[in-house]
């Protein structure tokens, strides 16, 4: 990796970050002209969200398949998976959650602005933001390793122990 003329060493997963900006910016757009011309560019605007939907859907499954795929050395939690929280670097996340902020609430103003029409579709396109960062901390992410798991004679051991300290010997009992 090589640094970029302002010493910021450059973020990995880079094309999937840009990935989702740029939906986010091609959402606002499309959004904000189905809004103020809804009936030119609704068509345009619902193509859009539509779209961003179904390839953030199946991008969603794909991460969550990583992740599965990970799980079985490390401890993967949903709020770190889908919201980058304390598994991304603090720009990675900002960029992220940005996004994800951006895309629910363009879509929702669109929706609010054009109620009980096609626009309502928009809502569903956040699910872009939501895939494209569960992709990129599948992926990139740092999770805590994960413990490993007792044997079957190490959980009969423990729950052994754990029966005779809450027993003790001659509890219960008394010697008159």
């Amino acid at each position: 990796m090589t640094e970029s003329a302002d010493n910021t060493p450059p973020l990995e997963g880079a094309g999937i970050l840009r990935l989702v900006v740029g939906g986010t910016f091609l959402l606002g757009f499309t959004g904000l002209l189905a809004a103020i011309f809804e009936g030119v560019f609704t068509g345009i605007y619902v193509a859009v969200a539509t779209l961003e939907f179904v390839v953030g859907t199946i991008v969603f499954g794909l991460a969550f398949l990583r992740a599965i795929d990970r799980s079985r050395t490390e401890s993967i939690g949903v709020g770190g998976l889908f919201f980058a929280s304390g598994t991304a670097p603090a720009r990675v996340q900002l960029i992220l959650m940005i996004s994800l902020t951006a895309q629910i609430a363009i879509s929702m103003a669109v929706a609010w602005v054009h109620l009980y029409t096609a626009l309502a579709f928009g809502v569903l396109a956040p699910m872009w933001a939501l895939g494209l960062t569960g992709l990129w901390v599948a992926a990139y992410g740092t999770f805590p390793e994960r413990a490993p798991e007792p044997t079957r004679t190490g959980r009969r051991d423990a729950d052994r122990r754990a029966h005779r300290a809450s027993n003790p010997p001659g509890k219960g009992h008394s010697k008159d």
